[in-house]
């Protein structure tokens, strides 16, 4: 049975707010029902981290270490069970679920090392003395997670703010709540103490319930560019309050006569639609240099798009595209198709409902060369708009044209052309000849421009869960000792 309590200061507490529900979305069999926090609930939460906090901070790090990688090992432990948790909360197909997991025990070890590289204690010798660099934790720090990647995000921040000595409050997307709770379960179990972490159940006004209580230290957002936005002003006037925000982004992919057009194919396909195109990296604006290898790799990727199976997750052998994560997300892509034909795009490949599940959604492409420009958005599903460009300048030109700046690749051209593309086009992750959906967790990530506020994920998140503290130390001088007051 699946626990639907909030974790508030080592007890289970159940919600007093309103009733919240998250459904599978390959059949609408309820996944988890219980209710969201109140006001007061949100105010408890964080009052439990703030009496946990110093102590949590105090711990040596070795003890921190540990606790994490036992919570690592509980996640591998029970990797099958979270995989399943995910697929049936999300609907991601099972291979998609258990890369997740995968990634989500492998980010303990990776923060560690992260935290040792990066944020290190410091030792100088001086003459008399020594200068040195110290850590201070934040603070209670607020997590709020995206419904994509519900247990490998999330965990992306809060394995790191746990090892630099933060208390937290998390709150999962309302849509994948069992798996916030279950993570929760598993810290408890790895012998994280009582209210150093507290989780909170909710939608935005939850979220913003606690944005707005005034010890919160800091806020770690994953979501879309109108959540951001509306937390920052949400922190107008709060300078003291650290904001991160990890967004989405409207990622262009160019193609510049790749040696093997129909290889690019298939990686322009792992660009665009993986896991239903619910990834932020994934490629919203394929643009091809007009010339024999760019037609050739677009009639590629257009048969293939043709014979990809769209199927539930439950289906053997498993199917290339699964569902989206609801049926209301699957009709917001539709009616952005249909805008784009609105402006004139011509639909190479047209995406549509599969019968019998609405949030099975078959992936479509659309030429937008010789109409309007879009609306320059994040479209969060498999569709892909398609420019035709007459030379590699114009492609970074087009690439280039966007408020946002997560992800972009190039296909083909050499390393020359690849160096001007990374110089030119705004972006966080860059890849050549690799899919955009491919990101190391021992690099940073994260965007710029509408994607992120200059503060990255990934290998560089330990960056913002701590304060340095300098000092200089001097050595006392004979006959004094270090209270002389001089």
């Amino acid at each position: 049975m699946l626990n639907t309590h909030l974790w508030i200061d080592g007890r289970d507490v159940p919600g007093d707010g309103e009733a919240l529900c998250s459904r599978n979305p390959a059949d609408q069999t309820p996944v988890f029902q219980g209710a969201a926090a109140s006001s007061a609930q949100v105010a408890q939460a964080f009052e439990a981290a703030c009496k946990a906090g110093p102590r949590w901070a105090e711990r040596p790090q070795d003890e921190r270490d540990a606790i994490v990688l036992q919570y690592a090992q509980k996640v591998e432990q029970r990797a099958d069970e979270l995989a399943e948790l995910i697929t049936r909360e999300i609907g991601k197909l099972p291979s998609d679920a258990r890369s997740e997991v995968a990634a989500a025990v492998a980010k303990a070890q990776i923060s560690i090392d992260a935290l040792k590289e990066r944020r290190g204690d410091i030792d100088q010798p001086l003459p008399d003395g020594r200068r040195t660099v110290r850590y201070r934790p934040l603070g209670p720090v607020l997590v709020l997670g995206p419904f994509n990647f519900p247990a490998h995000l999330p965990g992306g921040h809060l394995i790191p703010a746990l090892l630099a000595g933060n208390p937290v409050v998390f709150k999962p997307s309302e849509l994948t709540p069992a798996v916030g709770r279950w993570m929760v379960d598993r810290w408890t179990e790895a012998g994280l103490p009582a209210g150093v972490l507290n989780l909170i159940h909710g939608d935005a006004t939850v979220a913003a319930t606690a944005v707005d209580d005034p010890r919160v230290a800091g806020v770690f957002l994953t979501g879309g560019y109108a959540a951001g936005r509306a937390i920052h002003r949400q922190l107008a006037g709060r300078p003291e309050v650290l904001l991160a925000l990890e967004l989405g982004g409207n990622n262009p992919v160019v193609v510049a006569s790749p040696p093997d057009p129909a290889a690019t194919a298939e990686q322009l396909l792992q660009s665009a639609f993986v896991s239903a195109g619910q990834r932020c990296t994934c490629a919203r604006r394929l643009i091809v240099v007009d010339n024999e290898a760019g037609r050739r790799t677009v009639d590629a990727l257009v048969q293939k798009i043709r014979t990809l199976r769209c199927g539930l997750p439950t289906e053997d052998p498993e199917p290339d595209i699964g569902p989206m994560v609801s049926s209301r997300h699957a009709n917001l892509l539709l009616q952005a198709e249909a805008n784009f034909l609105a402006y004139g795009g011509e639909p190479l490949v047209e995406a549509g409902q599969e019968a019998g599940c609405g949030a099975l959604v078959r992936p479509g492409i659309v030429d937008m060369t010789n109409c309007h420009d879009a609306v320059d958005q994040e479209w969060f599903g498999p569709l892909l708009q398609l420019y035709w460009v007459a030379d590699f300048d114009q492609a970074i030109r087009r690439a280039a044209d966007t408020r946002y700046g997560l992800a972009a690749g190039l296909f083909g051209g050499d390393e020359a052309m690849f160096e001007r593309f990374r110089q030119r086009v705004p972006a966080g992750v860059i890849n050549w000849n690799a899919p955009t959906t491919g990101a190391s967790g021992r690099l940073p990530f994260g965007g710029v421009g509408a994607s992120g506020n200059h503060r990255p994920a990934g290998y560089y998140t330990i960056d913002y869960c701590n304060d340095p503290v300098a000092s200089l130390i001097r050595n006392p001088r004979d006959g004094q000792d270090d209270d002389s007051g001089n």
